[in-house]
């Protein structure tokens, strides 16, 4: 599983072979099943995680109790509470296992002694912050104050993967919609077209 972690670092194009190779010794594999916390909401946020196989999904709890799905992972990103982890705050929301998953993490202590040592890691760790700000406001722009029918077929245009690995209940509450509306889209959508 490190070769998925090291190609993806040669990708890149930012490290050479040796400061991937150091690098890769910061990053510790965390094997999570189904419904395991990688980062518990309230807990200080102690990690920051590259996905080398499955999926979690990150979350706050409303004050009806409620999950509030914010966004998913997959293999090849990476997962954490940034503002969080850098502060070394208590994380806003939780980060849990979808699927089973393993996960290379790095600690708060291992990653501040790698950015002293391998200074391009700031380069990276920018970059993927950026990527994320990204993926916010292209959330904020196609699922905002759209209908659930709008919502769904965005995501199956441009978000397979979510109707492929994502339960039900989970992609409704990331749309932003009830289960059953999210069943109702489906069913518009899929209904064959009368003659």
């Amino acid at each position: 599983m490190t070769d998925i972690f090291k190609n993806y670092l040669s990708l890149t194009g930012a490290l050479s072979a040796a400061e991937i190779n150091f690098s890769s010794n910061f990053f510790k594999p965390i094997s999570l099943k189904k419904g395991d916390f990688f980062i518990r909401e309230g807990d200080t946020c102690r990690y920051i995680g590259f996905i080398v196989h499955g999926a979690v999904k990150a979350y706050a709890i409303d004050n009806e109790g409620k999950e509030n799905i914010t966004c998913f992972k997959f293999e090849n990103e990476f997962a954490t509470s940034f503002p969080e982890f850098v502060a070394q705050e208590k994380s806003r929301r939780s980060i849990r296992a979808i699927e089973d998953s393993i996960i290379y993490g790095i600690s708060y202590p291992d990653y501040l002694h790698l950015l002293g040592q391998v200074t391009t890691w700031n380069g990276i760790i920018k970059s993927v912050m950026e990527w994320e700000y990204n993926q916010k406001e292209l959330y904020l722009l196609n699922y905002n104050n759209k209908s659930a029918v709008d919502k769904y077929r965005h995501v199956l245009m441009n978000e397979p993967m979510l109707v492929r690995r994502i339960a039900t209940q989970d992609l409704a509450s990331y749309l932003g919609v009830t289960q059953r509306s999210l069943t109702r889209a489906k069913g518009q959508l899929y209904r064959p077209k009368e003659l």
